[in-house]
């Protein structure tokens, strides 16, 4: 579904731009789009004084899968106790990060899991999320399906997120984003924005 209006108070969170994950995709042209949309999108929401929430992991679900971690991460468990390096979760510094934003710190894929973002949104009165980020397929897909959850509208700006894996964001752009919320580019989020604001 098209973007049709933006919340009086929207909210913007980006999901995993950390250092540790977006140099290791730094060949992905995808990744460099979505950090590149994802930073003005940030800008545009604090010109406009509406909330922007930076999302970073530190970990990673303990269970087993078939499909190996890019990254190991510790997961405080004794199965996985590889530690990332020095500075991985650390936000990119393209996001340019202001006293005003807000910082979460995740240990699985949704943003809301165990974290204090809904309580945060509810406190701010966000009654909308824009989201950005990577991995469209995981970490942003996890957090827009726990955003209709909790309640929330939900708006998928799809330039402003990548994966490393063009299928699996192709699969959830076409696929799966329109049954949880409205999709829309950069610059449609951002005319919208203005024209409410």
């Amino acid at each position: 579904m098209p973007l049709t209006t933006i919340d009086p108070t929207a909210a913007l969170v980006v999901v995993d731009l950390q250092k540790g994950i977006v140099s290791a995709l730094t060949d992905d042209t995808s990744v460099t789009t979505a950090v590149q949309q994802a930073t003005h999108l940030a800008a545009e929401f604090r010109r406009h004084g509406l909330p922007v929430v930076l999302v970073n992991v530190t970990g990673r679900a303990p269970g087993r899968t078939d499909s190996p971690a890019r990254v190991r991460i510790d997961t405080g468990t004794s199965a996985n106790t590889t530690a990332p390096p020095a500075g991985w979760a650390d936000l990119i510094d393209e996001l340019d990060v202001q006293p005003t934003d807000h910082l979460i710190t995740k240990r699985r894929r949704s943003a809301f899991h165990d974290t204090g973002l809904d309580t945060l949104l509810r406190d701010l009165g966000v009654t909308q999320v824009v989201l950005t980020g990577v991995a469209t397929s995981s970490g942003v897909e996890s957090t827009a399906r726990s955003a209709v959850d909790h309640g929330y509208h939900v708006v998928l700006a799809t330039d402003a997120m990548g994966d490393p894996d063009p299928e699996a964001h192709r699969h959830s752009v076409e696929r799966i984003f329109p049954k949880l919320g409205e999709t829309a580019t950069t610059a449609e989020v951002v005319s919208m924005v203005e024209a409410t604001r």
